[in-house]
Parts: C-alpha cells; structure tokens; sequence
C-alpha cells in the first residue's frame, strides 16, 4: 500500500501533473521506491475516486490539457495516520543472492563477472547519491523538512556502502574457489 502514500507524499511537496510526478519520482522518491508510469497514472485514478486528492480546475479546455494535482484534507489524513503506522521489515528479495547461492549447486561460472558489473553498479549508483548530498544539502540547510530528507538520503548511502564492501568480500571468495560445483 506505499506507492499511494509516496503520491501523496510528492503532491503534499507539490501539487503536479501526471506527468510532472513520474518525472519527479524517477529523479527523487524512485531511488527507494520504484514505480511505472503507468502504475502512477493508474494510483492518481483512485486516490481521486477515493477523495484524497482533486485534480485543479484548468485555465481552459480541459481536452488535451494535463491535470493537475493536489491533496486533499483526507488525503494529508491518511498520509499521517500511515506514518504512524507500525510496519515489520521485509525480507530481502534479491535475484544476485538467489544466484550466489544456486553456484553453491552448479558451480560459480560467470559469477565473478556479474559480481564485478553489480560493484560498478553500486559505485555509480553510491556516487549519484553523493552528487545529491552535495548540490541539495550545503551547510546551513537544516530545516526539519531537509534532516528528514537527509536521513532518508543516507539510508541510500548506507546502503550502497553495504553493497560495496560485501560485493568486494563476495568477489574475493568466488575469485579464490578452485572447484567446480559440489555434488551431494
């Protein structure tokens, strides 16, 4: 039930446009969750439906004229009765550990290629959230609004952090392995 509450969350930020909103979830709230365009379009329908956002009243012809967004005082309702919700962490679901571990079967060939192309991903990736910390948190910007961003922001690093160092331990165990696959 997040990506309503990640809409909401934009247009509280800012009322937009379709449009406007998938371009600023591939920019912002993307990087932690991930959603189609479609998939956006589709949840805009039903909050709407559900009275927790209204399209604004358009300048003129509505025919071909995008629409605009903004939330609602129910919508701000159930965006802050949610954030108060208790929610249990989820498991990790991740196709490069079900490999990993189905080499413990077959054997690790091809592996260490994937896993070097995983660390480069991850480098790019920790660099772009780096780039971000640097153009939108100078020193001074210290608003509630900005630390809760910023702890949101260092989540992303964190976890790229992570990534990197178990991807170079991975690396290093797959590289160091003589043998082929084990068998029962």
């Amino acid at each position: 039930m997040s990506l309503p509450h990640a809409i909401l969350t934009a247009l509280l930020e800012k009322p937009s446009s379709g449009l406007e909103l998938t371009r600023r979830f591939d920019k912002s709230i993307g990087y932690f969750w991930s959603a189609t365009h479609q998939q956006i379009y589709r949840e805009l329908g039903r909050l709407e439906e559900s009275g927790l956002i209204r399209a604004l009243p358009s300048e003129g012809p509505a025919r071909g004229q995008k629409k605009e967004y903004e939330v609602l005082p129910a919508g701000s309702g159930e965006l802050a009765r949610w954030v108060g919700e208790r929610q249990d962490p989820k498991a990790v679901r991740d196709p490069l550990l079900l490999r990993i571990r189905a080499a413990a079967v077959v054997g690790p060939q091809g592996l260490a290629a994937e896993l070097r192309r995983h660390l480069e991903l991850h480098r790019a990736q920790l660099a772009v959230y780096e780039g971000i910390e640097e153009k939108d948190f100078p020193a001074g910007r210290d608003s509630d609004e900005d630390r809760l961003r910023r702890v949101v922001l260092h989540a992303g690093t964190g976890l790229e952090t992570f990534w990197l160092r178990w991807l170079e331990e991975a690396l290093a165990e797959v590289e160091g392995m003589t043998g082929g696959p084990r068998r029962a």
